[in-house]
């Protein structure tokens, strides 16, 4: 279950995914790496490659719309590729029972209902 929580400073709501998405997916892909050097590196490289062209472009203007939405697409296709390397529980999002999305919706209502309170109370 995601455990939602104030940051230190008390003014955001913090959701740790990466405890829960992160450390599996790089844990995953150091497996799939290991069992599989030569594709997972290239793929690496490959989808490197496509990052940096589409953070180009999306900070360049002098790089039309349709080539942005190019290198999105590339860099889409490689991200997919790069996953299916992955066993299919580490593909995946989180699913939530109907009752564990009742409580993560709550604990983020509570938790942000405290900061709205908060702000209020300081003048």
């Amino acid at each position: 279950m995601i455990r939602p929580g104030l940051t230190a400073s008390g003014d955001r709501v913090r959701i740790p995914v990466g405890e829960q998405l992160l450390a599996p997916l790089v844990d995953a892909l150091a497996i799939a790496y290991t069992e599989d050097p030569d594709i997972v590196g290239r793929l690496l490289k490959l989808h490197a490659d496509r990052v940096l062209k589409l953070d180009f472009a999306e900070f360049s203007e002098s790089v039309p719309e349709w080539e942005r939405s190019v290198r999105a697409a590339e860099a889409d296709g490689s991200r997919e590729a790069l996953l299916g390397q992955l066993p299919a529980e580490v593909q995946s999002d989180p699913r939530l029972t109907a009752d564990d999305a009742i409580t993560l919706a709550t604990r983020l209502t509570r938790l942000a209902s405290h900061i709205r309170h908060a702000r209020k109370a300081t003048p």
